[in-house]
């Protein structure tokens, strides 16, 4: 495919671009980038291109895309996302996940291991590998589990499973509760360069808990997950990191003590980065109320003093991700009674409209958005995304800033309707995703 997308607004952070330009793309690469010589930055291959003020087509056969008035950044790397497949293909399936992907303007997706079986073993790894290439709309990568079965007794085979494809190890959904383990997996992440991804909660403490702990819990007869369960799992993996020099990566922070605690270690020289989610910035605890199902989530939404603190801490950079942790469920799973619906939302679609509220608040840049969605997310994962560089594959999304819409669950991509924000309407969204040598355009 040979494409132009002429006269968009192109930021790049990585590069430093921020300006009015032209994106070419050939066989699906980034062959030149062209800002205006009245704008900042000049990125190009073809010398000639650099004395104009628009790229001249590769080809005759070059589709054309106008992005005036329009957005053009590298596409975003999710690097939290559960596509259910292999296993539970009732509530998601690696198609249908990565299509909702592509509406929501992500090129990439890591995905976790908890399917049917656990990403535990190279077998698996190769399965998502193959049906990614296949039926993927985005490019897909693996996250092995830490322990077999997720079960936190033993080590996976993580070094088989890197060869494999695996770009980090973790077993979200259930927290790694003997230290001894976790030191050993972080002493492996050294070897292997890659992170391993803390889902902290300590269980004893959170104790088949729901929703957050106080005084709308004990309104609503529902068992508690005080702040201090993440809290103390996230004090002990960074206290480990700390031991043994390995990569930590503490998914999905919810509270106001997480943040503290990520800063301080940060600033204590710890190798530790960190990821909140689009709900964790966006409703409160308040959600819950009528026990909506569709707000409960594992870390539970929590009060508004934790939203300003997450949002300081992605403003100061404690914070380095944006992740969605899509966790598509089915709708009958979803209508049980509070305490026996599974937690998780359908984020993919909502991701980045969410988070550009942060942009609108003017807790951040639009240029430090993309650093949070794309560029970080490609830093800590090693993978070559991220940016509009010459010569790396050609993953865009071309975006609307100021194009309100309505949420509308029913026409969302992905199997799970399951979402908080349903009739919410939003401001900015992604036009068109390209990727994986195709144009997806979003209605």
């Amino acid at each position: 495919m040979n494409l132009l997308v002429k006269n968009g607004h192109i930021i790049d952070p990585l590069q430093g671009i921020d300006g009015i330009g032209d994106v070419l793309i050939e066989n699906g690469k980034i062959k030149s980038v062209k800002v205006s010589k009245h704008q900042s930055v000049i990125a190009s291959k073809n010398k000639d291109s650099q004395n104009s003020d628009t790229l001249t087509l590769g080809h005759s056969d070059t589709r054309i895309i106008d992005a005036a008035g329009l957005y053009v950044f590298p596409g975003l790397n999710d690097m939290h996302t559960h596509l259910r497949e292999p296993g539970f293909e009732y509530k998601e399936m690696i198609k249908t996940g990565t299509m909702a992907a592509a509406k929501g303007g992500f090129t990439s997706v890591c995905v976790m291991p908890n399917t049917n079986p656990v990403n535990d073993n190279s077998s698996v790894t190769d399965f998502i590998i193959r049906k990614a290439i296949q039926e993927g709309a985005c490019t897909v990568y693996p996250i092995g589990a830490i322990t077999k079965g997720q079960k936190g007794e033993e080590l996976a085979e993580m070094g088989i499973m890197h060869a494999e494809g695996c770009v980090a190890f973790s077993d979200d959904g259930r927290p790694v509760m003997d230290s001894l383990i976790m030191r050993r997996a972080l002493e492996y992440s050294k070897t292997f360069n890659v992170p391993i991804i803390s889902h902290c909660e300590d269980l004893n403490l959170s104790e088949s808990g729901v929703m957050n702990e106080g005084l709308l819990s004990v309104n609503l007869g529902l068992r508690g997950i005080p702040s201090e369960a993440e809290e103390i799992m996230v004090a002990r993996d960074i206290a480990l990191a700390g031991l043994t020099g390995g990569r930590l990566h503490i998914a999905h922070v919810s509270t106001q003590g997480s943040v503290r605690l990520i800063r301080e270690a940060k600033e204590r020289g710890i190798n530790v980065t960190a990821e909140t989610c689009p709900h964790y910035f966006s409703i409160t605890e308040d959600a819950v109320k009528g026990y909506n199902t569709n707000a409960k989530v594992n870390p539970p939404l929590r009060t508004e003093k934790d939203i300003e603190a997450i949002k300081q801490g992605l403003k100061d950079g404690t914070i380095d991700v944006i992740a969605t942790d899509h966790a598509p469920h089915h709708r009958d799973e979803k209508l049980r009674e509070f305490d026996q619906s599974p937690s998780g939302i359908s984020g993919l679609e909502t991701a980045l409209s969410l988070s550009l509220r942060l942009v609108q608040e003017g807790v951040l840049t639009i240029s430090q958005l993309i650093e949070k969605m794309a560029v970080n997310p490609a830093k800590i994962l090693r993978l070559n995304k991220g940016t509009l560089n010459i010569g790396s594959d050609a993953d865009v999304v071309i975006v609307d800033l100021n194009k309100e819409f309505k949420v509308e669950v029913e026409k969302f991509v992905s199997k799970g309707k399951n979402t908080p924000f349903d009739g919410w309407v939003l401001k900015g969204m992604p036009i068109k995703t390209i990727c994986k040598n195709k144009i997806y355009d979003i209605p």
